[in-house]
């Protein structure tokens, strides 16, 4: 469990890992802290947008949509790499998720199967989303790639945490399938040899 870092070292934080980082509008201030707590943090989670081009994309992620208010993440990952800042605080991405997933990811254990959702992963996760169709067949280039794993690396090393603290959506929640594409055994693969 960890207290999240503040908005300015997370922005050091990501840029210190090598990321290209783009800030959108006030991203520090916006957030949904109004309608609950945001921490303790225990890891990373990461998702697909199921959505095409990257300017309609962040804005969907910064302003949400009719029923789920935005910032949907802390960042948009688009497929040249860069790292759209679009929130900090408590985000929409994250939902009710399997409490003895979080165990596992706070114990950094093996993940057990998620077969409920009974705990809000709102509060204790960093949130990606990357921009993909989620289709499984829309290509993840490389350096999208890359840049995933450098904002975990880069979370995980501030709060000393290994690359068992990253977990996909699909991993959370029942019946979630992102991020399809790539296997989030390859991801913690990347994020941990970054980390050595």
């Amino acid at each position: 469990m960890a207290t999240p870092m503040s908005a300015g070292r997370f922005l050091d934080r990501l840029r210190a890992e090598g990321t290209t980082v783009v800030e959108v509008g006030d991203w520090e201030n916006h957030n949904r802290n109004q309608v609950g707590p945001w921490g303790p943090v225990n890891g990373v989670m990461i998702h697909h947008t199921a959505t095409r081009g990257s300017a309609q994309t962040v804005e969907l992620c910064r302003k949400g949509y009719e029923g789920l208010p935005g910032p949907l993440c802390h960042g948009v990952i688009t497929k040249d790499g860069r790292v759209h800042l679009v929130g900090y605080g408590r985000a929409n991405h994250a939902g009710l998720g399997d409490d003895d997933v979080l165990r596992a990811v706070i114990a950094e254990k093996a993940l057990p199967t998620d077969n409920e959702s009974n705990t809000d992963g709102n509060r204790h996760f960093y949130g990606f989303e990357c921009e993909n169709l989620g289709d499984g067949k829309d290509p993840w280039p490389e350096r999208q790639l890359d840049a995933i794993a450098r904002v975990s690396a880069a979370i995980c090393r501030h709060h000393g945490w290994s690359e068992r603290s990253v977990i996909g959506h699909l991993e959370w929640q029942p019946g979630k399938v992102d991020p399809r594409g790539f296997s989030m055994a390859s991801m913690r693969e990347r994020i941990r040899e970054r980390l050595k």
